[in-house]
């Protein structure tokens, strides 16, 4: 559930009048932090930063403390309004400063009157990180019924002997986030949130609503919904894919009986893996993988989260049960070189929060496809099997009732969090609207004009005024046809 990152570049008589402006219209902090001067990766002016020390535990104000980390991004105009557009980031694991680039080009017309607020949400980025590799190299080799995710899960509960985990939950980051911005001086936020930042959002409007102005909800993740077994969302995603395939008449020339493809491919590789040597998209050293059954479809799965990597697919499965895997370790490689999430928080969200609420008869439900079953579910229930757990109150987990204005943005291609998730969201949110992307998939601000329709929700908070037919209007990625990109 996380976002792609893109760089911004910003023009050097931007960055200058912008550092000026910041300069003039920062924000306020109390006694209890100080602002410095910092940059941001791939952001060439100024910004500010600082950290506010909170309790781990809030029970135990007195107890261990830990630093949260923020930036911010100040308004480019000196008569800005007084409430940040706060970014809650996805994952869970992912960490806001670290998005700053994508976030700033994404939101360049709000940044226009508003300061863009990130908050590292505790266990993450420079907020008292919970980091751990989770994707080793030596692991590429291994059979699917090889790799030992719970013992991975134990090498990484090792590396925080001296942190509460159980603490690092969603509330906590709410009360997190409300420290900052108290500290900071602004009275109300406007709020941004992605996947499992749409879930956080919701939780700060249900904890905090006097300190919301309004909230974006993109790829909706409702609180009463359970977030890790993601194999039906991800084979209603791919049968999207395929139907699409079969109505084009390039695509299922090109790739005839698409479907009955990768499912032979599938039960080929459960028997038989395939063992390759490519070059690390990294060092570009020599490495060797074997491709599995597990590596294809996750491989796939994630492919299904963006329009440029879904219009890949097809050629991808198509080459790799000819026996050609450089499609496909291309593919595998781009994942690879994507920042980490930090696990360790993620886990600690999901084994506390959503797993124990995975029923039989959700999981039954969740591995019944030929896409790639139960595998997402699986891998979190052995992870969690070792992860410290601690039961969450039910109320965490009815749906959050409010009248605050809240614009709901879903992609109809999205593989994590379906429209239908939006929609349930939707029923408590008494002043609400749901924009759908017929094109969009996860995460839709970075991808269609929804970018600009939150824009201006979040300036003038009219709801009805938006005209969503831009989200209509785009037009489908082409496939890409063979290697030489014929199709684009």
């Amino acid at each position: 559930m996380k976002i792609s990152i893109a760089p911004l570049l910003l023009a050097a008589a931007v960055a200058s009048f912008a550092t000026h402006a910041q300069d003039a219209a920062a924000p306020v902090p109390s006694a209890q932090v100080e602002l410095e001067s910092c940059y941001l990766k791939d952001i060439s002016e100024q910004l500010r930063c600082g950290t506010l020390q909170v309790p781990e535990n809030y029970d135990a104000p007195d107890g261990r403390t830990i630093g949260i980390n923020f930036a911010v991004l100040p308004a480019v105009r000196e008569s800005k309004q007084d409430d940040p557009l706060l970014i809650l980031a996805g994952g869970p694991g992912q960490a806001a400063t670290e998005l700053g680039s994508m976030i700033a080009r994404i939101f360049q017309n709000v940044r226009q009157q508003r300061d863009i607020l990130l908050i590292d949400q505790r266990g993450t980025g420079g907020s008292n990180p919970l980091s751990c590799a989770m994707s080793h190299v030596e692991e590429l080799v291994k059979a699917d019924d090889a790799i030992d995710l719970a013992e991975m899960a134990e090498s990484c509960l090792a590396k925080f002997t001296d942190v509460d985990l159980t603490q690092y939950h969603t509330v906590n980051a709410i009360r997190d986030f409300e420290a900052v911005r108290e500290a900071l001086g602004y009275p109300q936020v406007t709020l941004y949130g992605g996947s499992y930042g749409s879930r956080a959002g919701l939780v700060y409007m249900r904890e905090a609503p006097q300190s919301v102005r309004a909230a974006v909800l993109d790829a909706v993740a409702p609180v009463q919904v359970v977030v890790g077994p993601f194999g039906r969302h991800g084979a209603d995603s791919f049968e999207q894919l395929l139907a699409r395939c079969k109505a084009s008449q390039v695509c299922s020339e090109t790739f005839p009986n698409l479907d009955l493809t990768y499912r032979t491919l599938m039960q080929q590789l459960e028997v038989d893996p395939v063992p390759l040597t490519v070059r690390d998209p990294l060092s570009n050293e020599p490495v060797d993988i074997l491709v599995t059954a597990g590596r294809l479809s996750s491989v796939m799965r994630v492919g299904l989260y963006h329009p440029t990597t879904r219009q890949m697919l097809p050629y991808v499965i198509q080459r790799t049960a000819e026996g050609d895997y450089t499609p496909l370790t291309g593919l595998l490689g781009s994942t690879m070189a994507q920042s980490e999430l930090y696990m360790g928080l993620t886990l600690s969200v999901l084994c506390s929060e959503d797993l124990p609420r995975a029923t039989p008869e959700l999981l039954t439900a969740d591995g019944d496809n030929t896409f790639i079953g139960s595998r997402t579910a699986d891998a979190f229930i052995d992870m969690c099997s070792v992860w410290p757990k601690q039961a969450r109150p039910d109320e965490w987990f009815t749906p959050v009732e409010s009248a605050i204005p809240t614009l709901l943005l879903s992609g109809e291609l999205d593989p994590v969090t379906p429209p239908a998730w939006g929609e349930l969201a939707a029923e408590t949110l008494s002043n609400s609207r749901h924009l759908v992307a017929p094109q969009g998939a996860h995460t839709i601000v970075g991808h269609t004009c929804a970018n600009r329709l939150a824009s201006e929700f979040i300036k003038d908070l009219d709801l009805q005024k938006l005209d969503p037919k831009c989200l209509a209007e785009q037009r489908p990625q082409p496939f890409i046809l063979n290697s030489n990109g014929k199709g684009l």
